[in-house]
């Protein structure tokens, strides 16, 4: 298609054909325009070149959503510029989106654009919520104007489609044609001149005008590919716009029109792999935000599991449900997204949190928080429903929304407005759920709700709420309530365990658990202890909380995010932000404590087993230790101590100490903790501090298992207590590891092995 650079009136063509590099080449003028993308130069990884993919004709170039753009300057175009305003413009692009921006402050993801809308200058090719895209231009007749696609010529996601937009002042109209049709015409002023946005640069991929989140981060910019961007100074008509359709569909696609591999498409874990902060065996999506994993369900020999996902970038925005599957909870696969924003009365304004369960059929459902700013409240609780098996995947790749809500709060049910994450499961007398709330001036709760069907659902009540008083950390609302069986006491008593994760003013934002009975008439729980316990006890890196009952094991799994706490700079310089905690196995103890491991699976990750000793003094130990390094590990370590009252390990560390992180026990205070006030020199990064909880041992040696996967650390105490931490170290040879007390102590075992990505 190059031999088009000579149409008549054509002012500007990008191809996108180069397939590699950091420019893109403007043909008619043959300059050579600057890709802007955030790993061009990259602080924590290898640099990449921007992304290219297939394109339509040759190759494409893919956007990622928040940092991919290219920048025609002003001062080139305004040295250029012609006498006459222009009384006629074409744009011309074949568009393949990946995702929809959700249209903050009303304004356009932009596909190309120069424009001023303030002062009612240049011009905007964009789109906007839920694929609806728009042309719009400043004209010396009429001030602004906007043309808009009407229902059901939305740009779909995955797919190409050929986008043209014309303005012919002499006819006094502005048209959108798609794929070779008009869809939609607006009437200008006869005779109108568009007015140019002299001093703007020429944008594609990015807004002239963008609205910033969290300071850093631009909003409006295009996600997916684009080929064969061409502007004409011209008006080109109906006729040549089919004829040009056409021509690549007859001569490339045997008439069809051309289809978008998801592989193509799809966000690309692959340019994250070599950072050095970003962990490799545990869950994470292929690049930009997550939050909470949710949803674990089993089903034909795999599992499930679903994350809130923003695939715009990293940072949260517009919130959609991530997905992905393993045969083992270990080696993960990612999916299409499952669901996301649609233009509906359900929820076009997020997929929030939920859970999932079975039908009566025994098929997997979703239950999500559909978000929906438009209704009051703006949180309600929804339903998908797999394809399967009619479309014959067992990845559960499409879902359903059933068309309405489930369950709307109505005013005197919790705290009104705040309504969600489902936690849904079945028995042989029906569906139960609870929800996330809180009771006004009376703290965070979880609400409780029967039904028969699954569709049709009763109140019963608070099922669980805190004394606010004695535990204001509990805060005034509960989000993310699980709650799973635990099996029979000795006693005989069956005991049930239930997390929640306060939120609002005062809230300590931890994974806090009950264990207690379930009173299933009445619907309600009644823990043992009205005092709540930490799982985790470190700090804001556990939190949100899934679980489920393992089919094939009888298990009770718990899955986490660890949030990564880094500022909004750094996430944007890296291109993603969290991952999920390890799955982690919760039980009964005999003496009715809380058990906690690792799941047995994570064993297949082991690599060379790099350290086995028994019995060493502190001096021996960490002679042998001085020959290991590492930032992939797993070490189970037993310590006994003699005079010393803090004892612990070393992680991270660099040979002279200036950076490491330590992990101790402190004997007096009975606290596991963790010191990262020598972390890292970064100046960026927050990580520091010293943070922890308590953990009551009594004369038993301090057992820790450990995970060390790059940024990520997770220590096991003595199958009671996990204390999950981020270390962004600064020197790359913050690799050591050492045994540390302060007394005399004994390393009764340690065994160190290396890990392997899941990836």
């Amino acid at each position: 298609m190059s031999q088009l650079t000579g149409e008549q009136g054509l002012m500007m063509h990008w191809a996108f054909d180069e397939g590699a590099g950091r420019s893109a080449l403007e043909q008619v003028s043959q300059l050579r325009d600057e890709i802007q993308y955030v790993l061009n130069q990259a602080e924590f990884t290898e640099p990449v070149d921007p992304q290219w993919r297939q394109g339509v004709v040759g190759s494409g170039l893919l956007f990622d959503g928040y940092s991919t753009s290219i920048a025609r300057p002003a001062s080139e175009l305004d040295r250029n510029r012609r006498a006459e305003p222009l009384s006629a413009l074409s744009i011309g692009v074949w568009v393949a989106p990946r995702s929809y921006d959700w249209g903050y402050e009303g304004k356009l993801a932009a596909i190309v654009n120069r424009h001023n809308r303030e002062c009612e200058q240049g011009y905007l090719l964009g789109m906007f919520r839920h694929g609806r895209w728009s042309f719009q231009m400043g004209l010396d007749q009429g001030g602004w104007k906007e043309v808009w696609s009407p229902d059901g010529d939305e740009l779909p996601k995955h797919e190409w489609s050929y986008v043209n937009a014309v303005f012919n002042g002499e006819q006094g109209v502005i048209k959108l044609y798609l794929n070779g049709r008009e869809i939609a015409s607006s009437e200008v002023p006869v005779g109108s001149r568009m007015v140019e946005a002299v001093g703007t640069d020429l944008l594609i991929g990015k807004n002239n005008h963008s609205s910033r989140w969290a300071g850093v981060f631009h909003l409006q910019m295009f996600s997916g590919i684009l080929d064969e961007l061409k502007i004409y100074q011209r008006a080109l008509s109906g006729e040549e716009i089919a004829a040009s359709y056409r021509q690549v569909l007859d001569s490339l696609y045997g008439g069809i029109k051309p289809q978008v591999p998801y592989d193509e498409i799809k966000l690309d874990r692959t340019p994250l792999l070599l950072d050095r902060h970003r962990p490799q065996y545990h869950a994470s999506p292929p690049a930009h935000w997550m939050n909470e994993p949710h949803a674990p369900i089993y089903f034909e020999g795999q599992y499930h599991l679903f994350y809130q996902h923003n695939p715009l970038g990293p940072f949260f925005y517009q919130i959609h449900w991530g997905h992905w599957v393993s045969e083992d909870l270990v080696h993960w696969r990612d999916l299409p997204v499952a669901l996301a924003p649609e233009r509906d009365r359900l929820a076009p304004d997020g997929i929030w949190s939920g859970s999932a369960t079975y039908d009566a059929e025994g098929l997997p459902v979703l239950f999500f928080t559909a978000g929906n700013d438009s209704a009051s409240p703006n949180q309600s609780v929804a339903l998908a429903r797999s394809t399967y098996p009619a479309d014959g995947n067992p990845d559960l790749v499409l879902w359903v929304k059933h068309r309405e809500p489930l369950i709307v709060q109505q005013k005197g049910i919790g705290a009104f407005g705040d309504f969600r994450d489902p936690f849904v499961w079945k028995d042989d007398d029906g569906w139960y759920a609870l929800v996330g709330s809180g009771i006004e001036g009376e703290g965070g709760a979880a609400l409780a709700f029967v039904s028969k069907d699954m569709l049709n659902w009763t109140y019963k009540g608070p099922f669980f709420q805190a004394d606010l008083q004695r535990f204001p950390y509990l805060g005034p609302i509960w989000e993310l309530p699980v709650l799973l069986p635990l099996g029979t006491d000795k006693q005989g008593e069956n005991k049930h365990l239930l997390l929640v994760s306060p939120v609002g003013d005062g809230a300590d934002v931890e994974v806090f658990y009950w264990i207690g009975r379930l009173d299933k008439e009445e619907l309600s729980f009644i823990p043992d202890q009205e005092e709540p316990e930490l799982i985790d006890v470190g700090d804001f890196h556990f939190t949100g909380p899934s679980g489920m009952v393992d089919p094939k094991t009888g298990r009770k799994i718990i899955f986490t995010i660890a949030q990564g706490d880094r500022t909004s700079e750094l996430e944007y310089q890296s291109g993603w932000a969290h991952n999920a905690g390890l799955p982690l196995s919760v039980y009964l103890r005999d003496d009715g404590r809380l058990g906690i491991e690792p799941i047995q699976e994570l064993q297949s990750l082991r690599g060379e087993k790099r350290l086995s000793l028994r019995d060493n003094s502190l001096a021996e130990a960490n002679e042998r230790l001085q020959e290991i390094q590492g930032d992939m590990l797993e070490i189970q370590l037993e310590i006994e101590p003699d005079s010393a009252q803090q004892f612990g390990i070393k992680l991270r560390r660099t040979p002279d100490g200036e950076e490491e992180t330590l992990l101790y026990y402190d004997s007096k205070q009975s606290m596991l903790l963790v010191d990262r006030t020598k972390t890292t020199l970064h100046p960026g990064e927050r990580c520091g501090g010293i943070q922890g909880g308590k953990l009551e041992l009594a004369s038993e040696n301090l057992r820790l298992h450990l995970y060390l996967d790059r940024s990520m650390v997770e220590a096991y105490a003595n199958s009671l207590k996990s204390l999950t931490t981020r270390v962004y170290p600064s020197r790359r040879d913050a690799l050591g590891l050492e045994i540390w007390g302060d007394g005399e102590l004994a390393v009764r075992s340690m065994e160190v092995w290396e890990m392997k990505s899941i990836w």
